[in-house]
Parts: C-alpha cells; sequence; structure tokens
C-alpha cells in the first residue's frame, strides 16, 4: 500500500509541478523518479544505477529516431511537401474526416511499426492535414496515437502481444483475427471520443504559419508523390521487416537477404533512408539547410526538448519497474475471483504503475499462464480472448510515465494538463470498452 501511495502521489506531484507551477517537465519528472525511490526505500546505489539505465535504454532505443523523424517533419513543412499531402488526402476523405482517417492510419501502421515511433512517422502529415482542415490539434493527434495504440497493444507482430500469446500458450492466428475485431470496435470509440474532444478544446497545429504562408509554400511545393516517399518508404520496410520475420523459418536466420532486409527493417535505419529521400524535397537543395542555423538545426533545436522529456519518462518508468509495485499489484489482484476480467484488471494494474504496455503485457501474461486452468480458461479461443483482455489492459492508462504520453503532448504542441484529460482519459475509456468487448465476446464465442 506504501509503494502505491507513493505512486499516487509521484504523479500527483508531477502534476502540481508542470501545471500549477509551469516546471519543465524533464525536472517534474527527475524530481517525481528521485522522491519515489528515496521514500520507496531503493538503495542509493540503485537509485543511480536505474536513473542511469533509464535514460540511457530509452533514449537507446527512440533518441535517434525522434530525432530523424524531426528531422523529415522539417524537411516536409518547409519544402511544403506536408501541405502538398494533406491537399490530397483531404480531397480524398473531405475535411470533416481528418479523426477518422488519423485514426484509421495509426492502427493499420502499428500492426507491425512500434507505436511511439508511428506517431513521429506520421506527426508531419497529420499537423499539415488538421492545419490545411482547420481543426484542433488535440482530437486529430489523439485519435492518431489511440489508433496506434489499439493494435499496437492487441494485433500481433507488435512484440508485446506477440510475447503475451507465446507465454500463455495461444494461436498467433486466433489472437490476430480476435485482435483485429476487437480493435476495429474500439477505434470506432476512439475516433467518436476524439472528434469530441477535438471539438472542446482548439490549438492550432502550427500557430507560427498563415495561410498566405501556406499558400506560398505550396508554390514551390515538390509532388504529391515525392512528399510521400520520405513517410511511406520508411513504413514499407519496418512492415517488410516484420512480415519476413513472421514467416521466418528455422535456420533461414544467416541468409544474406535475410540479413539485408532485417538491416533495412530496423526503425533507425528505414528513418535514415526516410531522412535522405526528404532531402530530395526542395525545389533547389542547399547545404545551407543541413548546417546548425538552417532546417536541419533548427529540428535538431526542437529535438532536444522532446529527447530530454521522453528520457526522464524513462528514468520514472525505470524505477517504477525496479521497485517491485507491479508484484504488489500483481499479488493483490491474482487471486480476486474475476473470470475474463482479472487479466485486463491485472494489467491495467502494472501499465499504470510503471508506464510500459509491452512490459505490463508480458509480466500479466507470465501471472495468468499457470493461473489458466483453474480459472476455465482451457480452449484455444479462451486463450486468444485472454491475450485481448491482457492487451486491453496495457492500454489503461498512459499518464506521465508513459513516453508515448510525452510523445504526443511534446510533438503536437499539446500542453500536459490537456493531454491528461484528453489523452490520459482516452486510453482509459478505449481500453476499457475493449475489455467490455472481450467479455461480451467469452459469451459468444
Amino acid at each position: 500500500m506504501i509503494a502505491i501511495l507513493l505512486l499516487v502521489l509521484s504523479v500527483v506531484f508531477i502534476i502540481l509541478l508542470t501545471v500549477k507551477w509551469k516546471v519543465h517537465p524533464f525536472l517534474a519528472l527527475l524530481g517525481a523518479a528521485l522522491f519515489f525511490a528515496l521514500f520507496s526505500g531503493m538503495s542509493l546505489e540503485n537509485i543511480v544505477k536505474f536513473v542511469n539505465d533509464g535514460f540511457g535504454i530509452t533514449l537507446g532505443k527512440i533518441g535517434i529516431v525522434i530525432v530523424l523523424g524531426v528531422i523529415i517533419g522539417a524537411f516536409l513543412e518547409h519544402s511544403g511537401g506536408a501541405y502538398k499531402l494533406a491537399e490530397v488526402v483531404l480531397r480524398i476523405i473531405g475535411k470533416k474526416r481528418v479523426h477518422s482517417a488519423m485514426g484509421i492510419v495509426g492502427f493499420i501502421v502499428s500492426i507491425p511499426v512500434f507505436a511511439d515511433s508511428g506517431f513521429i512517422i506520421l506527426n508531419p502529415l497529420n499537423k499539415s492535414l488538421t492545419k490545411k482542415a482547420g481543426l484542433s490539434i488535440v482530437g486529430t493527434a489523439t485519435a492518431l496515437i489511440l489508433g496506434l495504440m489499439i493494435t499496437h497493444v492487441l494485433v500481433p507482430p507488435t512484440p508485446g502481444p506477440i510475447a503475451a500469446a507465446g507465454i500463455i500458450g495461444a494461436d498467433i492466428g486466433l489472437v490476430m483475427l480476435v485482435g483485429l475485431i476487437i480493435g476495429v470496435f474500439s477505434l470506432i470509440v476512439a475516433i467518436f471520443y476524439c472528434k469530441k474532444m477535438g471539438s472542446k478544446t482548439y490549438i492550432d497545429p502550427n500557430p507560427d504559419i498563415t495561410e498566405e504562408v501556406i499558400k506560398e509554400k505550396m508554390k514551390q511545393a515538390p509532388s504529391a508523390f515525392k512528399s510521400f516517399l520520405p513517410i511511406l518508404i520508411p513504413i514499407l520496410l519496418i512492415v517488410g521487416k516484420s512480415i519476413m520475420e513472421f514467416n521466418l523459418s528455422e535456420g533461414q536466420e544467416t541468409l544474406g537477404l535475410v540479413k539485408f532486409i532485417s538491416f533495412v527493417g530496423s526503425p533507425i535505419i528505414a528513418l535514415i533512408i526516410g531522412m535522405l529521400f526528404s532531402f530530395l524535397l526542395p525545389k533547389k537543395f542547399d547545404s545551407e539547410m543541413l548546417s546548425t542555423t538552417g532546417w536541419v538545426g533548427k529540428a535538431l533545436s526542437d529535438a532536444s526538448n522532446i529527447i530530454l522529456i521522453t528520457g526522464a519518462g524513462g528514468i520514472f518508468g525505470t524505477i517504477l519497474q525496479n521497485s517491485g509495485i507491479a508484484d504488489t499489484l500483481a499479488d493483490s489482484l491474482s487471486g480476486a475471483n474475476l473470470g475474463i476480467w482479472l487479466p485486463f484488471f491485472l494489467c491495467a494494474a502494472i501499465k499504470t504503475a510503471q508506464g510500459s504496455s509491452t512490459v505490463a503485457l508480458i509480466t500479466t501474461a507470465s501471472i495468468i499462464a499457470p493461473l489458466l486452468i483453474s480459472l476455465g480458461f482451457t480452449s484455444e479461443i479462451d486463450k486468444a480472448l485472454v491475450v485481448a483482455a491482457i492487451g486491453a489492459g496495457a492500454m489503461v492508462v498512459s499518464h506521465a510515465n508513459d513516453s508515448g504520453f510525452w510523445i504526443l503532448t511534446q510533438f503536437s504542441g499539446i500542453d500536459v494538463k490537456t493531454g491528461y484529460r484528453v489523452y490520459t482519459v482516452g486510453t482509459f475509456v478505449v481500453g476499457t470498452f475493449a475489455a467490455l468487448c472481450v467479455f461480451i465476446a467469452s459469451f459468444i464465442l
């Protein structure tokens, strides 16, 4: 109970510092992490280790991805390519359907692509679409990240659900089918939710860009096909790698073609290739664009803030993961007679406590696996539904200890208070609805 109370106090501490006293999120997250670590009785040596590990491991996974994504976004924006994309997409879907478009795109992209990476790749398109449609970035950015999160936690071959399926012993194909069906219904709820919330709070997706500036950029803009390449190529490469690895037979890992596809399909290399394609966007390329005072310099300056906050979120999450709070919550819930709701509540508690959806999925699956027979989950469809219930829990709830929360708020220009009110509540609404779908499916299937 002390650990849970400290977690609640830490989150309140972050909210007060960032919202009420306007303290930079990096300092707020670092302060909350140290507060929790010291008062939970963690040794001083471990505190230093987890601070270093949390910052380093988190940025080791996503730091370069953030930098490359920001550079691609800068070239798309300054060349006019982002607005050319927006013009074409809006012509097809209509100005009133941007929320639906971003939710659907996120839903599809995140099946093979990590949710944070997918958001960074698609953020320039979302901002330009939202600007052209005259909408609030609050609704469209949240629709994009919720669409990404739904398949991130429900549908293999994303690492979390595929690992959970393996631990539970569920059929991967059945898990994919159940995850997709429940995911589609959840996406519909997410889109309606984002439209409603977006209409209540207006935040300009790009306040420094006026309609006149956009018109001027459109005159110099590259073709829509060329503008799509920096976004489409990385996605195709990452998807290609995931499909190949999913269908790989034993002994094929050493083949030259397999190694090459694995190399170019890794998020960092795929985004480097996307960045090189973005250099083709300006009508006339100038090396000054790559300088410290050019487009790249400005992009890296913007990225530094995001990287620091994401790294601090990693520190907070790592300290929570190593504090044993997940085990405390697991022990208190595993004995409850909750049926198919047990894996959901257990995973939701672990996700809320330590931030990582993947860690929550794997931890919950490891706890539930030995209990399957005693809980009555013996058939293949039962196991698939258990994995879906765990996945639904892995969305509930995203807040300050989740890198996705900071990726959304910092890349979209959404303030922390609005992030809590819209995205954190959104993950609760959509995740709980997904769990309700699993509950209903358990009676039908």
